[in-house]
C-alpha cells in the first residue's frame, strides 16, 4: 500500500495519513531524539564564544565512557568478541550491516580490515594468500548500496525488503555471522537484513542507542528482532545526542568503539594462532587489553578539550564558517583516511540541508560547499582505494525488482541510478574540477591523522608532491593534522601551508586503527557541527534545516516545525506537506539547498503576522 510519502493528495490528506497510518515511524519519544540539557542553547552560544560551544559540544561525549565499560563487560559483548573470532577461524564472513552514519560505518570497518590485510601483506610477501583470504572476510551492507556513501538513497530505509533482498545478494554462507548497527535500533532495511541472516541461520547481533524495552513497546518492527531469542542484543544507550536527533555523533562513536574493539581483539587472537611471534612483531601491532584501550578513549577525550585543541578547533571554524559566508568553497585532499573525511562531509548535507555532492552528469545542481579529493588517484581507483581495495557495491534493481519487494510507484517507473558506473562519475580523484576553485575565496585543505602527519621522504613524498600539484590552483593551502608531528620537522617535503591547524592527541596503534578514526571522527564531527551552527543552521541543539527524504525524516521535521513555531503536531504535520507540495516547482538548485521544516516554518511565521 503507498503511503503519503508517496500518496497523492492534499497536504491536509497527506498529513492525516501520515499522522493516522504511519506511527510507527513517530519516534519523538525515543532517547536519541531527544534535545540534550548541556547543548540547550548551542546556536546562541556558537555566534559569541565558538570555543564555549566547542566545549559544549565535547561535554556531551562524556556520557559515552560508563556505557562503554559497562558494554565491554557484558556476556553480550564477550559473546560477539567470541563470534568474529570463529567465524574468522572457520574461513566465514563477518558482515556489518547499516543505513547511513552506520552504513558508512559498516563500509568503514569493512575496509579497515582490508586496508589492514593490504598492509601487512606488503611487510610479510610470504603471507600475502593469507592475508587476501582475511581481507575477504569481511562485507559491508550500507542500504542504497555504496552508492549511499555520497547522499542517501531517498525512502529506501523505510523497507525491510530492501534490506533483506541487499544481504541475500550478497551471499550467506553456513559460516558466516551479520553485526547489524542501527543508531536508533528501528531502521527498517537494517531489520531486513537481520531477519535475512536469522533465515539463513546464522549468528546475528544487533546494536543501537535506545532502550531495549521502549523500543519493543513502541516499535512492531524492532520488536520482533529485539524479542527473538535468536539476537543478541548489544545496547548502546548513552542519551540524547549534542544535537537533537544527530546520530552520527555519539551513537555512531560508541557504535565504532564497541564494535570496531570486538573485531580488533578477535582479529589479534586469529592472527597470534596463525603467525609467529617474529611476523606479528613484524606487522608492529599493539596489543592493548580491553581496558587499556577504554583508558585510551578516556584520555582522548581528556586531549581533545585541551585549551590549545580547543583553541585550534574554534579558529577552524571560524576559518571555515567565514569562508562559507562569502559564497566560498573548501576542498579536503586526504590521504590513507579518505573515508573518515568523505563521511563527515557528505553527512553534512542531509544534516544541515547543505549542496550534495554532485557528478559529472548533474551539472544543474550547485557545487558542494565541501568535497572530498584523493590527489593520487584517479576517480575510480580513489573509489577503490577509499573501499578498502573492491569496487563499490551497488545495486542495478529492476521495476521488477522493486515490484516484487513491494516499492513506491516512483521506485517501479522511474528506478534510482544508484549503479557502479553512476559513482564513479563522482570525481572524488585528482581530474581538474574548476567548480572547486571558480568562485573565491577557496581553500584547498590536506587533511592527515597519525603517523601521515609525520611522513617524508619515499613513502610521503609522493602524496605531498601531488597535493601541491593539485592545490596549485587554489587561492589558500591549509593543512588540518591530528597528532601532529609536521609542525616540529625540519625536512624539506612539506607543502608551502598558508596556515596549520594542529591537534595533538596520543593516538595508539592497533590493527584497524580504531584510533586514528576516532580521532578524525571526533575532531571533524564537532567542528563541521559548530560550523554549521555558526552559519545559522542550528535552533538552539536542533537540526532547524534538517531533510524530509524519509518517513523517520518526516517525523522529525514534524516534531522540529512543532517545536520552533509553537505549533501542535498536526498543525506542523500538514505545514511539512504544504512546503514539500509548494517545493515541488522550485529549481533544482533551490530544493536542494532550502530544507522543507525551515521552510514550513516560515509559512507558518507568514501566517502568524498576517493574523
Amino acid at each position: 500500500m503507498e503511503t503519503s510519502f508517496e500518496r497523492s493528495g492534499s497536504p491536509v490528506e497527506k498529513a492525516d495519513d501520515f499522522i493516522k497510518n504511519e506511527t510507527q515511524f513517530h519516534l519523538g519519544m525515543l532517547t536519541t531524539e531527544q534535545s540534550h540539557p548541556k547543548t540547550r542553547n548551542l546556536s546562541q552560544t556558537l555566534q559569541s564564544d565558538v570555543q564555549e560551544g566547542m566545549r559544549m559540544l565535547y561535554s556531551v561525549d562524556d556520557d559515552i565512557p560508563p556505557v562503554l565499560e559497562k558494554i565491554v563487560a557484558s556476556s553480550e559483548y564477550r559473546q560477539l568478541e567470541s563470534t568474529i573470532y570463529q567465524t574468522l577461524s572457520k574461513g566465514g564472513r563477518v558482515s556489518f550491516s547499516g543505513c547511513g552514519a552506520t552504513g558508512r560505518l559498516s563500509i568503514l570497518l569493512d575496509a579497515a580490515n582490508k586496508k589492514f590485510c593490504r598492509s601487512s601483506a606488503e611487510k610479510l610477501p610470504a603471507k600475502k594468500p593469507f592475508f587476501e583470504k582475511l581481507a575477504a572476510q569481511t562485507n559491508a551492507i550500507m542500504t542504497g548500496g555504496d552508492f549511499a556513501l555520497i547522499r542517501s538513497v531517498e525512502s529506501f530505509e523505510d523497507y525491510v525488503s530492501f534490506g533483506y533482498n541487499q544481504f541475500k545478494e550478497a551471499g550467506i554462507a553456513p559460516e558466516d555471522a551479520l553485526v547489524a548497527i542501527s543508531e536508533g535500533g528501528e531502521t527498517s532495511s537494517v531489520i531486513g537484513t537481520i531477519h535475512a541472516a536469522l533465515d539463513a541461520d546464522i549468528p546475528t547481533f544487533f546494536l543501537f542507542n535506545n532502550p531495549s524495552k521502549l523500543m519493543a513497546e513502541r516499535v512492531e518492527r524492532s520488536r520482533k528482532v529485539i524479542e527473538d531469542p535468536r539476537v543478541t542484543v548489544v545496547n548502546l544507550t548513552t542519551g540524547p545526542m549534542a544535537i537533537a536527533g544527530s546520530t552520527r555523533m555519539q551513537a555512531t562513536t560508541i557504535e565504532l568503539l564497541v564494535a570496531g574493539f570486538a573485531f580488533e581483539t578477535a582479529l589479534l587472537q586469529y592472527l597470534k594462532e596463525n603467525l609467529t611471534s617474529v611476523e606479528l612483531e613484524a606487522l608492529g601491532v599493539f596489543d592493548q587489553t580491553l581496558q587499556e584501550k577504554v583508558e585510551s578513549f578516556k584520555t582522548m577525550l581528556e586531549e581533545i578539550r585541551s585549551p590549545e585543541n580547543v583553541a585550534t578547533a574554534a579558529a577552524y571554524v571560524d576559518f571555515e564558517c567565514d569562508l562559507y559566508k562569502k559564497g566560498g568553497r573548501v576542498t579536503y585532499f586526504t590521504r590513507d583516511y579518505t573515508l573518515d573525511v568523505f563521511t563527515d562531509t557528505t553527512e553534512r548535507s542531509p544534516t544541515f540541508k547543505l549542496p550534495p555532492f554532485r557528478s559529472l552528469d548533474e551539472t544543474e545542481l550547485p557545487p558542494p560547499m565541501a568535497f572530498v579529493k584523493d590527489p593520487l588517484r584517479n576517480a575510480k581507483d580513489a573509489w577503490i582505494w577509499l573501499l578498502g581495495g573492491v569496487e563499490p557495491r551497488c545495486l542495478e534493481w529492476t521495476p521488477d525488482n522493486y515490484r516484487a519487494m513491494g516499492g513506491s510507484s516512483a521506485q517501479i517507473s522511474d528506478p534510482p541510478k544508484i549503479d557502479r558506473q553512476t559513482v564513479y562519475r563522482f570525481p572524488i580523484g585528482n581530474e581538474e574540477d574548476p567548480s572547486r576553485y571558480d568562485v573565491h575565496p577557496n581553500a584547498a585543505v590536506a587533511v592527515l591523522a597519525d603517523a601521515e602527519t609525520g611522513f617524508w621522504g619515499a613513502e610521503g613524498v609522493d602524496w605531498f608532491d601531488a597535493y601541491e600539484k593539485c592545490a596549485s590552483p587554489f587561492e589558500q593551502k591549509i593543512a588540518y593534522l591530528v597528532n601532529n608531528t609536521l609542525v616540529t620537522s625540519s625536512k624539506p617535503a612539506a607543502p608551502n601551508y598558508g596556515r596549520i591547524f594542529a591537534f595533538n592527541l596520543a593516538i595508539p596503534s592497533t590493527p584497524l586503527d580504531i584510533f586514528s578514526h576516532i580521532a578524525l571522527k571526533l575532531t571533524l564531527n564537532n567542528i563541521s557541527t559548530a560550523t554549521m551552527g555558526k552559519y545559522g543552521r542550528l535552533n538552539g541543539n536542533w537540526m532547524a534545516h534538517v531533510d524530509a527524504t524519509n518517513k523517520k525524516l518526516v517525523d522529525r521535521s514534524v516534531r522540529l516545525v512543532s517545536e520552533i513555531a509553537n505549533v501542535d503536531y498536526r498543525t506542523a504535520c500538514v505545514t511539512l506537506f504544504e512546503a514539500l507540495e509548494e517545493m515541488e516547482s522550485w529549481s533544482m538548485e533551490k530544493k536542494k539547498t532550502i530544507s522543507p521544516a525551515a521552510y514550513a516554518v516560515e509559512i507558518l511565521s507568514k501566517k502568524s503576522q498576517e493574523n
